[in-house]
């Protein structure tokens, strides 16, 4: 909010003084105001300009000005409710007024920082060329060379032998679970703290999934809980046909004890990396664990295509079935035939390309990322009740989303208020993802907790994540973090508790 000195005066002023008095702030707003002080309308270079284009001479007093109702707000309004009430009447400026009508401050659109995102895509130099290629060579529909190139270069990348581009990730699940042989009646265990792209194809094949908490260290599936959720079926004599472990937040599951379990009971694991292309487990890729991996191509992943998706495997038949599956399934005739139904789920050649040229620039893309989360970190540090999510020794994060919680115990304030409170100012945070246990659509279905308390609920109820684009730069965070510190301080004054600094 811009100081209004030099920016007030009252209807006595003629038009000749207010045009220099214009010219001299350079703002292009002047606010008039009555003989105590006391705000009466805003006057644009416009407005000036109509007077004298109605005959009015220099010597007028600005008492010719129309009486209008200009729009005003609070002097403590968030950035948002400034913005709302400049869209709602059209106008590029807003006064601020106290309680008794004087004005405070000014509010000046192009004074007003930009909105910043949770995850934005970010291209690089190199998409263009790929791109360009497709069109100079007609390859613009489905499949092509840049499809073919991407699938070996991002199986290469990710160290396995086989893969499948598809149009997003929520099919490559799907093509998972058809391929592993999942149908109608079949039980499925998941993650429940996951996205619901995660969960619904499991519905698309007809089967049930079985929900499977978190663990604290790592937030993502819990060997604990499958364990006893592989005990109980084994009590009811019915196995899960396959499990899907989810990577949460650029960060992998405990892989060797999650595979131990399904080994010993002979399940397969759907791998969803979704979110953890780039990261690590035990020094090797994340997403190739399982019998099939897969990962995502949104539009706000780590790079993106777009929307696109990967299924990758060291079984070649697993991938191949999919990939005769992703094309409408059609036979090795010499006519269209159809025996089995398909999907029309392929990647095109066009975001093919994009997907190559981000795919060059994925380690700086997690660099720069692990360097957004570091800076939060230390910046963040003494902030009472912020916990950040924690990287188990044996995990490299690609920190895809800076994700904390906060205890409103010590700050005063609950995971809601603190996401309404940043959103207020024009920085988007979201919940960490609801539970699939807790969806309503998935209520009827079993649920195996890490302990007697849930921890996904916790996690859930807690959680937040913030802005974390690759391509955030270093003063858009600065704003972040005095927002988060200055919430967390006015929580805290409140509340008793001090924060350092």
């Amino acid at each position: 909010m811009l100081p209004i000195d030099g920016l007030t005066l009252d209807r006595s002023t003629t038009l000749l003084t207010a045009l220099d008095q214009m010219n001299r702030t350079g703002r292009g707003v002047l606010l008039l105001v009555d003989g105590s002080g006391r705000f009466q309308r805003t006057i644009t270079d416009g407005d000036l300009r109509r007077l004298l284009l109605a005959g009015h001479p220099l010597a007028t007093s600005l008492d010719a000005l129309p009486q209008i109702a200009s729009v005003t707000v609070a002097p403590d309004a968030s950035l948002t409710t400034v913005v709302q009430a400049m869209d709602a009447r059209k106008v590029d400026q807003v006064p601020a007024l106290d309680n008794d009508g004087i004005p405070v401050g000014l509010w000046l659109r192009r004074e007003i920082p930009q909105p910043i995102l949770l995850s934005t895509p970010h291209l690089s130099e190199f998409e263009e060329g790929y791109v360009a290629d497709a069109f100079r060579t007609n390859w613009i529909a489905p499949l092509g060379p840049n499809v073919d190139a991407f699938e070996t270069e991002l199986a290469a990348k990710v160290g396995a032998k086989h893969a499948a581009a598809v149009s997003s990730g929520t099919a490559a699940i799907h093509l998972a679970l058809r391929v592993l042989g999942v149908g109608h009646g079949d039980v499925v265990f998941c993650s429940s703290l996951t996205f619901i792209a995660t969960a619904n194809p499991i519905l698309y094949q007809g089967a049930t999934p079985v929900f499977i908490d978190s663990e604290p260290e790592s937030w993502n599936m819990s060997p604990k809980a499958l364990r006893r959720a592989f005990r109980d079926a084994e009590r009811e004599g019915r196995f899960p046909r396959a499990v899907v472990v989810v990577n949460l937040y650029g960060q992998s599951a405990d892989m060797d004890a999650l595979r131990a379990i399904c080994d010993e009971y002979g399940v397969p694991i759907v791998e969803d990396a979704a979110e953890s292309l780039g990261a690590t487990y035990k020094n090797r890729p994340s997403g190739n664990f399982g019998s099939i991996g897969i990962y995502s191509f949104n539009g706000n992943k780590i790079i993106t295509t777009s929307g696109g998706g990967m299924l990758v495997s060291d079984d070649a038949a697993l991938i191949e079935q999919a990939r005769f599956l992703s094309t409408q399934a059609r036979d090795p005739a010499p006519h269209y035939q159809h025996s089995v139904v398909g999907y029309n789920y392929r990647m095109s050649n066009i975001l093919a390309g994009v997907g190559r040229g981000q795919l060059r620039v994925l380690d700086e893309r997690v660099a720069s990322r692990r360097a957004v989360f570091q800076r939060y970190a230390e910046a963040l540090a003494d902030v009472p009740g912020l916990h950040f999510m924690p990287e188990p020794a044996w995990s490299r994060s690609t920190r895809w989303l800076t994700t904390c919680t906060i205890d409103p115990r010590i700050m005063g304030l609950s995971r809601l208020q603190f996401v309404e409170r940043l959103g207020a100012e024009r920085i988007e945070a979201r919940a960490v993802w609801k539970p699939m246990h807790l969806q309503p659509m998935f209520v009827e279905c079993p649920y195996f907790s890490h302990s007697p308390t849930s921890v996904s609920d916790g996690l859930f109820e807690h959680g937040f994540c913030l802005p974390s684009g690759s391509n955030l730069t270093p003063m858009q965070q600065e704003r972040v973090i005095e927002s988060v510190r200055r919430i967390a301080r006015d929580a805290g004054a409140r509340s008793g508790v001090r924060m350092a600094g």
